[in-house]
């Protein structure tokens, strides 16, 4: 009978030495899992708000136009955004919410003129940036679009001087819109 005691009492001791064991495997698959997704999100690029095209940057005296060329992408005519959000993971996933694109002169003004948008993410100097892009979508009837997919491909990391802009998807890819980047230190 003792015998008996002593064995359920090992048995237990065993248990719950299991038991431990695992406990410590169950804390170390949450811290790493943790740490990973930080480290994913912690290359997160995010855009908070929108800047509609201004077309021309100025005049000189002589009357020559110097137009708002970004990143060497012409720009539309006037066109406004009310609000734009958007993140971009280092895989390439982005996700963009815009409202109320919507042109800002001319008789079409306050519509969408029938576009389709398409965004482009350019990392590095203006001169040396690499573009990549997402498929078109359609403006809705007020300006609004979503766009939620993958980028032509993952990006650099860092993407350094990121730049986000929202193109029309027909004819030249001309830019529409602007996503103003949130800088590391408005982050915390």
């Amino acid at each position: 009978m003792n015998h008996n005691r002593s064995g359920k009492f090992c048995n237990r001791k065993v248990a719950g030495n299991v038991v431990r064991g695992l406990a410590v495997v169950l804390v170390a698959l949450t811290i790493s899992g943790i740490a990973s997704a930080q480290s994913i999100w912690d290359n997160t690029l995010r855009f908070e708000g929108g800047i509609g095209v201004i077309p021309v940057t100025g005049v000189a005296a002589n009357g020559a136009v110097t137009l708002n060329v970004v990143r060497g992408v012409s720009p539309a005519g006037p066109w406004r955004i009310g609000a734009l959000q958007a993140t971009v993971r280092p895989d390439g996933h982005i996700r963009v919410f815009g409202r109320g694109l919507l042109l800002a002169a001319g008789n079409g003004i306050g519509t969408n003129a029938g576009a389709s948008v398409f965004a482009t993410l350019f990392c590095g100097p203006a001169n040396s940036a690499t573009a990549f892009s997402t498929n078109r979508v359609a403006l809705e009837a007020d300006g609004d679009f979503a766009i939620n997919e993958f980028l032509t491909s993952a990006l650099p990391t860092p993407c350094d001087t990121p730049v986000l802009l929202i193109r029309n998807a027909g004819g030249t890819g001309v830019w529409f819109a602007a996503g103003i980047p949130v800088v590391e230190d408005e982050r915390k």
